[in-house]
């Protein structure tokens, strides 16, 4: 999922780690070698 905010929070399924998006740069967020899933924003 591509980041479109700053807000927005994102969460690895596979760690747990989460980020939240201060500067929005395009692209999507990877952690663990997956796709990070968007949690709020």
């Amino acid at each position: 999922m591509a980041v479109k905010k700053t807000g927005e929070k994102y969460r690895c399924s596979v760690c747990g780690n989460e980020v939240e998006v201060t500067k929005v740069g395009g692209g999507t967020l990877v952690c663990c070698g997956k796709e990070m899933i968007k949690t709020e924003g």
